[in-house]
C-alpha cells in the first residue's frame, strides 16, 4: 500500500496533532470518557464486519475512517486483510492500540482529520461508521468525497453508516446531518452504485436507541 506523509505504521507511530478546534473537541471527549460511556460504543464490530465480509474479496486493503474506538481493525486483521485506521483523536488511537495488543504492530495508525489529509494510499474497502454525519459544511463534505474517490480503487466499496433520517439530530454536543441511501449518494457525488442499504437501531450503553443507515457503495 502506498501511504502519504503523516501515515505511520505499528508500534513506531508517533501521535500527531491536528491542532484545531475540531481535533480539540474530540480529544476532550475521549479524555473525559471511557469507551463504555460513549454513545457509539460497540462491544464488537457488528454490522460493519458482516458487510465487509460480504462485499470484500480475499485479502483486501481496508481503511477504517474514524475507527479509533472501534474493535473492527483487529477483527479484519484475523481475516487476512491489511488494515489502516484513521482518527482525528490521538487519544482514541492510543486506546485502540492498547486494546489491539500484539496485533497493533500489524495495523497502520493515522492521526488526522479526514477533511484535511492530503492522501492515504489506495484501498479496496473504505469504512466509516459515524464520521460523515458530523460534516455539516458543504466544503467539508466535498473534501471528504474527494479523498474517498482518490483513495478507493475502481470496483472497491465504501461501507458507510450515518444517522438515519429518523436518527438523532445531535451527538457529542454537535449537530449532525442525517441520511438515507439516496441522500448519501447525493452528498458524496460521483459515480456510485448502491450495492446494499439497511436501517439499524443501535443501542447505546445507557439503553437508548439510535437509528443508523448503513449503505454499501461500489465505485464505478
Amino acid at each position: 500500500m502506498a501511504v502519504a506523509t503523516g501515515v505511520f505504521s505499528g508500534a513506531d507511530a508517533p501521535w500527531g496533532k491536528v491542532g484545531d478546534p475540531t481535533q480539540a473537541h474530540w480529544e476532550s471527549v475521549y479524555g473525559a470518557k471511557q469507551d463504555s460511556e460513549l454513545s457509539w460504543f460497540q462491544a464488537d464490530a457488528g454490522a460493519s464486519l458482516e458487510l465487509i465480509d460480504r462485499f470484500s474479496s480475499g485479502s483486501s486493503e481496508i481503511i477504517d475512517v474514524g475507527g479509533g474506538q472501534s474493535p473492527l481493525a483487529p477483527s479484519l486483521l484475523t481475516r487476512g486483510h491489511r488494515v489502516t485506521v484513521l482518527d482525528i483523536s490521538s487519544e482514541a488511537l492510543k486506546r485502540a492500540r492498547q486494546r489491539a495488543g500484539d496485533a497493533a504492530s500489524a495495523i497502520s495508525w493515522v492521526v488526522g482529520d479526514v477533511t484535511r489529509v492530503d492522501g492515504l494510499g489506495d484501498f479496496d474497502v473504505w469504512h466509516d461508521r459515524a464520521v460523515f454525519h458530523f460534516l455539516n459544511e458543504a466544503s467539508m463534505r466535498a473534501r471528504y468525497a474527494a479523498l474517498l474517490k482518490a483513495s478507493l480503487r475502481r470496483g472497491g466499496v465504501a461501507v458507510m453508516a450515518t444517522f438515519a433520517l429518523d436518527g438523532p439530530a445531535r451527538c457529542s454536543g454537535l449537530p449532525v446531518q442525517r441520511y438515507d441511501a439516496a441522500g448519501l449518494v447525493a452528498a458524496l457525488g460521483g459515480d456510485w452504485a448502491i450495492a446494499h442499504e439497511e436501517h439499524q437501531l443501535h443501542t447505546t450503553p445507557w439503553a437508548a436507541q439510535q437509528a443508523f443507515q448503513y449503505v454499501v457503495l461500489r465505485r464505478g
